[in-house]
C-alpha cells in the first residue's frame, strides 16, 4: 500500500513541474509587458495626435489605461498555472502533516516545504491587491529553487519529534517564523528589482533586449515602498518569533536565552531589519541604500536557514534532521 508521504512526494513533484511551466508563461508575459510599455513610450514621445499602431492608445495620443492593465492571455495562463501548482503544493503539504500526525514543519525538509507555500500564498494574495505581475518569474523561481534543494537535499522520512519539539510552540513559533520569511521573500524580490531599475532608463551600458524588460517595470520608489511596508509586516512578526522563542526555550530548557547559534542568528536577522526601518524612517534611507539593507536582511534568512542549520551544532540541532 502506498503510505502518505509517498503520496506527498508525488504531489510535490507534481508542483514543480506545473511551477516550472508558470515561470516560463511568467516570463514571456513579462517580456510581452516590456515591449508594449517600450511601444507606448516610443508612441507618447510623438506629437500629440499623432496617429498610433498601438491599440493601447487612443485617438489624442494618450494610453487607454483599461486596455493597458487588461491581464494578457499569458498573464492568465500563468496564474492559473501558479494556483494549480499551489493547489499541489498544499496538498503536498498537507500529506505530509497527515502522515507524520503534527504540524508539516519540524525539520528542514518540512519548513522548506510549508515556507515556500507560504511565500507562493503571500504572492498570490498580493496579486489581488497589486499588479505584481513582473514579480512572477522570480517568486516562481525562487519558489522553485528551494523545493528542488529540499527535495532533494534534505528530505527525511517521517521520525517521532525529540521531546523538546513536542510543544504547542512548534505550531506558534515556528509558523510565525515562516510567516515573517514569506514576507521578507517578497520583499527581497522587489528590492532585487529595485536595483536593477536604473538600468531601464537608457543606461547606455545595459543591452538593448534587457533595457527595454527593466523599462516596463515600475519606478524605483513604488518598488521600494511596497518592498518596506512588506519587511515591516515580517519584521513585526519577526519579533514575535524571537519573544516566542525564547517564551518557549524557558519552557524546554529552563533559560530564555542561552547564546545558541541558531538563537543568536535569529536575534541578528531580527537587528539586520531593526536597522532597515530605523534607517529609513528617522535617517531618510532610500533608494539602493535601503534596499540593500533589505537584501541583507533575507540573506541572513537564508544563511540561518541553510548553513546554521547544517554546520553548525547546538540544542537546535534537530531542524537539520
Amino acid at each position: 500500500m502506498i503510505s502518505l508521504d509517498t503520496i506527498s512526494l508525488v504531489a510535490l513533484y507534481s508542483a514543480m513541474s506545473v511551477y516550472a511551466f508558470a515561470f516560463i508563461m511568467f516570463a514571456v508575459d513579462l517580456a510581452r509587458r516590456s515591449a508594449g510599455s517600450a511601444v507606448r513610450q516610443h508612441a507618447l514621445a510623438g506629437t500629440a495626435g499623432e496617429y498610433s499602431d498601438d491599440p493601447t492608445l487612443n485617438s489624442s495620443g494618450a494610453s487607454d489605461s483599461s486596455q493597458a492593465s487588461r491581464p494578457s492571455r499569458t498573464l492568465r495562463i500563468a496564474v492559473a498555472l501558479f494556483v494549480l501548482a499551489w493547489v499541489l503544493h498544499l496538498g503536498a503539504t498537507v500529506l505530509r502533516g497527515i502522515a507524520a500526525e503534527r504540524v508539516p514543519w519540524a525539520n528542514m525538509y518540512e519548513f522548506a516545504l510549508t515556507g515556500t507555500l507560504i511565500i507562493a500564498g503571500i504572492y498570490l494574495a498580493l496579486l489581488v491587491r497589486f499588479d505584481l505581475r513582473y514579480l512572477g518569474t522570480f517568486v516562481t523561481g525562487m519558489t522553485l529553487v528551494l523545493l528542488g534543494v529540499a527535495a532533494v537535499q534534505y528530505y527525511v522520512p517521517i521520525v517521532p519529534l525529540p521531546p523538546s519539539l513536542q510543544s504547542y510552540w512548534l505550531i506558534i513559533h515556528v509558523l510565525v517564523a515562516l510567516a515573517a520569511t514569506g514576507f521578507f521573500a517578497i520583499g527581497f524580490a522587489l528590492s532585487c528589482i529595485q536595483l536593477l531599475r536604473p538600468m531601464g532608463e537608457r543606461d547606455p551600458k545595459t543591452l538593448p533586449r534587457l533595457r527595454k524588460m527593466l523599462a516596463g517595470l515600475p519606478a524605483a520608489d513604488t518598488l521600494e515602498t511596497l518592498a518596506y511596508r512588506l519587511n515591516i509586516v515580517g519584521f513585526v512578526l519577526w519579533t514575535f518569533t524571537l519573544i516566542a522563542g525564547a517564551i518557549w526555550a524557558e519552557r524546554a530548557w529552563g533559560r530564555y536565552w542561552g547564546w545558541d547559534t541558531k538563537e543568536v542568528w535569529t536575534f541578528i536577522i531580527w537587528v539586520l531589519y531593526a536597522g532597515y526601518v530605523h534607517a529609513r524612517a528617522t535617517r531618510g534611507w532610500r533608494g539602493s541604500r535601503s534596499a540593500w539593507l533589505g537584501i541583507i536582511g533575507f540573506g541572513a534568512v537564508m544563511f540561518n536557514f541553510g548553513v546554521v542549520n547544517v554546520f553548525f551544532t547546538g540544542l537546535h540541532s534537530y531542524s537539520g534532521l
